[in-house]
């Protein structure tokens, strides 16, 4: 840990004292020796080693869809539910790769156990740190989706839960009248796009139920989740249609209005909804979901459970994944 932070002082230092010379300009730090650098990145010296050796590349028809972490000797892999489907086979750092069994799921909290096919009972478990409920600001660090190098970054916001969003047809609504509740706007490619409503048509009735305030819009689908269907009439032009909507997530389906996620790429599709969450600001891809987030000693802390922008990412604690880990195990 020493090591760690005597690097880090340099770096700072260096940024500090660069060459400031009658011109002032400054010399510009070697990529190598940036946050996420290759010296960096040694520093951290066994916990880099454990994050890699402890994590695995889940893939389907050889494309990765997310990251897995070891939570047994005998091959048992803790992932990220529904990041997962479909998963066919498994790869450690070595290159070693292993077909897939599920054996467990869990939707409240997003998780799935699998099965590593294989005799071998040494694999290389995480080792769990039972007591981070307090953790403050602190650095962190996880495998990055390749196997061959780590992220490092720092814990961030604080610790809470997660409420429910609900699910969004993803629509404007505008004024009341006759007619009934004008659609002024409808985001493009959100449910309602996708299932052919139109801004100007007026809606009158959803799931067979008038609705004449767009309060009442709001809260009857407000009650369903993400994946839901719902069937909303409207008047077009003095024409009746009938459509069926699946309902969307609502951060997914407004993020084209915030200019943060426009800079982030693909997010988590599921992102609400979880009893408590460390965050941090580890530069992870969606697909890096599902794998484990470690302290400077090599006790993992966490699994990452949401990319949410390019400097969130959503980790479900030790103290709640042991737990389920264990009735996994002990329900076998």
């Amino acid at each position: 840990m020493k090591k760690i932070f005597s690097l880090l002082s340099s770096i700072i230092l260096f940024w500090v004292c660069a060459d400031a010379d009658s011109n002032n300009t400054s010399d510009i730090l070697s990529k190598e020796y940036r946050l996420n650098g290759i010296y960096t990145q040694n520093a951290f010296g066994l916990a880099k080693e454990k994050a890699l050796h402890s994590t695995v590349r889940l893939t389907r028809n050889d494309k990765l869809i997310a990251m897995g972490t070891i939570v047994s000797p005998d091959g048992l892999v803790l992932t990220k539910a529904s990041s997962c489907v479909g998963a066919r086979e498994a790869t450690l750092s070595s290159g070693d790769r292993f077909n897939l069994r599920i054996k467990k799921r869990n939707e409240d909290l997003d998780l799935a156990l699998y099965q590593m096919i294989s005799d071998r009972k040494d694999f290389q478990p995480i080792t769990w740190k039972d007591d981070n409920a307090s953790i403050g600001v602190s650095w962190v660090l996880s495998a990055f989706t390749e196997l061959n190098e780590i992220r490092v970054g720092i814990t961030s916001g604080k610790q809470r839960k997660i409420g429910r969003e609900g699910g969004v047809m993803g629509v404007m609504l505008g004024s009341e009248g006759p007619s009934g509740i004008l659609i002024t706007e409808v985001v493009p490619q959100a449910a309602a796009d996708k299932a052919g409503v139109r801004a100007g048509d007026f809606v009158q009735k959803i799931d067979g139920r008038s609705v004449k305030k767009r309060e009442q819009v709001v809260n009857i689908v407000g009650k369903k989740d993400p994946g839901d269907v719902v069937v909303i009439k409207v008047l077009r032009k003095e024409v009746d249609k009938e459509f069926k909507i699946t309902l969307g997530h609502r951060s997914v389906t407004f993020d084209m209005f915030n200019r943060n996620m426009q800079m982030s790429g693909p997010v988590s599709k599921r992102k609400d909804n979880f009893p408590l969450i460390l965050q941090h600001d580890l530069p992870l891809p969606k697909e890096a979901m599902g794998g484990p987030i470690f302290n400077l000693e090599g006790e993992c802390v966490g699994i990452n459970i949401a990319r949410v922008d390019r400097v969130t990412v959503f980790t479900l604690p030790a103290e709640i994944i042991k737990q389920k880990v264990d009735s996994f195990i002990s329900n076998q």
